[in-house]
């Protein structure tokens, strides 16, 4: 059964796609049933072009990517969640959806990165920035799908993912 990961960010612009792409692209790579999405809870409509950049660079395909609301995973046809991710502070902050479609509750995280938008050096900082997100994005999702997710529990899953957060 496909282990569906929600990753939120306030405009999912830039951390929230990272975080989508690196881990669809690692579990393809691994043969693990993983599907990662991401959303937001004030969409901007748009990706950040230096997300996608570092993205493309890293040979990871992003066709089909968009900004989108949250609210597209809370209905009885979202797909069924087991983890959701928030990766910015103010959407951490905020008060989540209910969401639907799982058994039960998802387990809930916060691995905070600091915005790769607000880099300064022009576009130049903002490229390394972006990628050193990246990079620290994917080192957190090959831990992730190094866990034996089918038989942890939710409080074991709980657990790991925030030491995965402390590391």
């Amino acid at each position: 059964m496909t282990v569906h990961v929600l990753i939120l960010c306030t405009h999912n612009s830039a951390r929230s796609v990272l975080s989508e792409g690196m881990l669809n692209h690692l579990a393809r790579q691994l043969g693990q049933d993983v599907r990662a999405h991401s959303a937001g809870s004030a969409p901007s409509g748009r990706i950040n072009p230096f997300a996608l950049e570092a993205l493309h660079n890293a040979g990871v395909d992003t066709e089909g990517y968009r900004s989108k609301s949250w609210d597209e995973f809370t209905g009885a046809d979202a797909p069924p969640l087991s983890i959701v991710i928030t990766v910015c502070d103010s959407a951490a902050a905020e008060a989540c959806p209910v969401f639907f479609g799982g058994q039960g509750q998802p387990v809930k995280v916060h691995w905070g990165y600091p915005d790769p938008s607000n880099a300064d050096g022009g576009d130049e900082g903002k490229r390394r920035a972006f990628e050193l997100t990246r990079q620290a994005i994917g080192y957190r999702m090959l831990q992730l799908l190094a866990l034996p997710l089918s038989t942890l529990t939710p409080s074991q899953l709980h657990a790991e993912l925030e030491r995965i957060g402390r590391s």
